[in-house]
């Protein structure tokens, strides 16, 4: 999910139905570590990965749980911070996940631009796919 919308009550609604979530974090999400995990800061890009919870009032109440914070380093030297459920996965492939979410907004522009579908009818990937085959053959 995109940090725009950002809002922890649905995050935990995703965790609460067993699935995980990979967020960016805005710059003033409050964050307490609780774990560190180890990291190799040579070959890799992560900074950091660890275990927390989220500090403030609304965003502590919104989301009852533990996060996982990894930070990396991207190609320009510049910080991200992301914010995820999934204490399975590398740190490293967490940060892919959330750079591979940025070739799916550029499908859905080029959808909404090239074959002026405004809304999807159906949520089902049947559904989505007709609509799709649909505006291609018109």
């Amino acid at each position: 999910m995109d940090r725009g919308y950002l809002d922890f009550e649905r995050l935990f609604v995703i965790h609460e139905a067993k699935a995980f979530s990979v967020t960016r974090a805005k710059s003033n999400t409050k964050f307490k570590r609780r774990y560190s995990h180890l990291v190799d800061r040579i070959n890799t890009t992560v900074l950091c990965d660890q275990t927390g919870v989220l500090t403030t009032y609304l965003s502590s109440k919104d989301y009852l749980t533990t996060l996982r914070r990894v930070v990396v380093k991207d190609n320009n030297g510049k910080r991200l911070v992301f914010l995820t459920n999934n204490f399975v996965l590398k740190p490293e492939l967490i940060a892919d996940l959330y750079r591979k979410r940025w070739q799916v907004e550029l499908f859905f522009k080029w959808i909404k631009q090239h074959l002026r579908i405004k809304v999807f009818f159906g949520t089902s990937e049947n559904a989505v796919k007709t609509q799709i085959w649909i505006a291609i053959s018109t």
